[in-house]
């Protein structure tokens, strides 16, 4: 997972494409976005068995009309990309939250099974503007959740509001979709630590993605042109039709590695392992959206929270 990390972890992560978290970029990319996705319409798995897909070109002209996706909201991180989000009910008067990776943490990379609540932080972020120029430093009062099982998040509180932060810079949060993205959904991946924007789509799910000691549930996996890079991590994902955010970018598979750190693998129902070289891969947000109640706080008690628990 690269934060995207890598060994001491933040360097095996800097590289696990975690994408884009972990330490610093391996390699500084150029801006602006990636070419169209071009995918074989059908690939072996490593079990040999044929598994069918739609071009990428094809998925992309049936999607709706695209609105506009810019880095207003995004946020940049000392090794990370995050971005500025709220749920679809949080109120003006609400603390702000970031949303970016488990594994961009400052303290480093949460162990298996472990899940971080209410933990006291003092960490910055760079707050971008919709040309990508940063125009203010946003100060987190504390980790509201952070966890490396089942999923790769890390949602700290800010201590400005989102009515102080509209006020002061013009700059809304980005939303969570409270609803599950499908296969197809034209996407962009938006990194605030590189100012770059990966176009791409939904090309499918992975019904567990396995990178090292860690194991995530129902990964969202990128079409080709999504080759996100070590920074990206932290990302936000925005569906180009609804401009909300669908899930955070993470990790991908750099040298065709199976299971190791920076080397994802996708294991299916019944245990068969599939590796795909270069492809890069997100962990849905929609599971959040239940878990924030009353002034934006994280209550893992409410009904139809379905995020791990301490």
């Amino acid at each position: 997972m690269k934060p995207r990390a890598k060994k001491p972890l933040f360097a095996v992560l800097g590289a696990l494409v975690i994408t884009g978290a972990g330490m610093a970029p391996a390699v500084a990319a150029g801006t602006g976005e990636a070419a169209a996705p071009v995918l074989q319409a059908e690939v072996k798995t490593s079990a040999g068995q044929a598994e069918t897909r739609v071009p990428a070109t094809q998925k992309e002209a049936e999607a709706p009309a695209v609105r506009a996706v810019d880095f207003a909201g995004t946020v940049a991180l000392s090794n990370c990309s995050g971005s500025v989000v709220r749920m679809p009910g949080s109120e003006a008067d609400d603390p702000a939250l970031v949303l970016s990776n488990g594994h961009c943490l400052e303290s480093g990379f949460p162990e298996p099974g472990e899940v971080i609540v209410d933990q006291p932080s003092n960490r910055t972020f760079g707050l971008l503007n919709s040309a990508g120029t940063r125009v203010a430093t946003l100060r987190a009062s504390k980790i509201a959740y952070a966890t490396m099982t089942d999923t790769d998040m890390s949602l700290y509180q800010l201590t400005s509001t989102y009515q102080q932060i509209q006020n002061s810079y013009g700059i809304k949060a980005l939303e969570l979709n409270a609803a599950r993205p499908t296969a197809g959904t034209a996407i962009k991946v938006v990194s605030g630590y590189w100012k770059r924007i990966y176009s791409c789509s939904v090309d499918g799910f992975a019904y567990r993605l396995k990178e090292g000691s860690w194991t995530w549930k129902d990964s969202v996996r990128y079409t080709s042109s999504c080759n996100t890079i070590g920074g990206t991590s932290g990302s936000p994902v925005i569906d180009n039709a609804t401009g909300k955010v669908v899930a955070v970018n993470n990790t991908g598979n750099e040298d065709g590695g199976r299971c190791t750190d920076n080397n994802p693998c996708e294991v299916d129902q019944n245990g068969n392992i599939t590796v795909r070289r270069g492809i890069n891969y997100a962990q849905q947000t929609y599971q959040v959206v239940p878990c924030v109640g009353l002034d934006n706080k994280i209550d893992l008690s409410r009904s139809g929270c379905t995020l791990p628990k301490p």
